[in-house]
């Protein structure tokens, strides 16, 4: 049986230095805050929101949480975020995305202020894992999953990596996080021949193509580490990863569950960096 990499031990050590930060922000008269800007009613984006909630709650932020109605338009949701960066209250801004079709997801987050841009929605922030740069923000899931990979002592440097998807806010800045730290990254995707193959060869798997349970048991060997960054939910209510973890679990050395694992890090990633934010904004 794999070792599980779970979230709970990882958010120990973290969420209590950031009770410590916070506290300390609120003696100098700084209250930590982060606003959320939801468009429609996604029932994955509401679940985060209110785990983003939670999470804030616990720590001591304060939660500002905006909601625009599915047809609102670009225009009304880019006044909305530039409020929100004239706002000196908010350190914070979080955009749920995907935003519907009508809108132009590029330009709401390119409007995002640098400085409040947690998530590194916009280009500017965006770049920074590729620049090798710590002076921003990475995505708060990409960051997650390298915590892990910390906090349970995995080996990077000369390892290899193999990271399914190639997205903007985790497959890609992921890969060159890694790459920071001196693994070796093998990137895949929908059009990879071989996938299975190529991922037998790897040392860490980390899954983040979005489909339910694809990962089965052709797709490792022994002695691996598998970060499962997806989360789906099954017809019986209940959440599964990218990973069949059933085929992966008898093999594998060690493996992040769903739930417990990857995305219980994202929120307390995103609550350091609101109140990373916080400081840096009233220093």
């Amino acid at each position: 049986m794999a070792r599980l990499l779970l979230a709970k031990e990882v958010n120990g050590e973290l969420c209590s230095a950031l009770l410590t930060r916070c506290a300390l922000l609120k003696e100098r008269g700084v209250f930590p805050c982060l606003a959320t800007v939801r468009v429609g009613f996604s029932e994955a984006d509401v679940s985060y929101e209110r785990s983003i909630n939670k999470r804030c709650e616990n720590i001591g932020i304060k939660v500002k949480n905006i909601v625009l109605e599915e047809r609102t338009p670009t225009e009304k949701v880019i006044q909305e975020i530039v409020n929100l960066n004239m706002d000196d209250e908010v350190h914070g801004i979080l955009l749920f995305k995907p935003l519907p079709p009508q809108i132009d997801e590029r330009r709401v987050s390119d409007i995002i202020d640098a400085s409040k841009d947690v998530d590194a929605a916009g280009r500017i922030t965006a770049a920074n894992p590729y620049l090798g740069r710590n002076d921003g923000f990475a995505p708060c899931t990409a960051e997650a999953v390298m915590q892990i990979l910390r906090h349970y002592a995995v080996r990077l440097e000369g390892s290899h990596a193999v990271v399914l998807g190639r997205s903007d806010v985790i497959g890609k800045p992921l890969s060159m996080m890694l790459l920071s730290e001196n693994a070796t990254v093998t990137i895949c995707h929908s059009k990879t021949a071989n996938l299975p193959e190529i991922c037998r060869q790897a040392d860490i798997i980390i899954a983040a193509v979005g489909v339910p349970k694809m990962l089965t048991q052709e797709y490792f060997s022994p002695g691996q580490v598998v970060i499962d960054v997806g989360i789906h939910v099954e017809e019986d209510g209940s959440m599964c990863g990218d990973v069949d973890f059933a085929a992966a679990d008898p093999i594998v050395a060690a493996i992040t569950p769903v739930p417990g694992g990857v995305g219980a890090v994202t929120t307390t990633m995103l609550a350091q960096a609101v109140i990373t934010a916080a400081s840096r904004l009233t220093e």
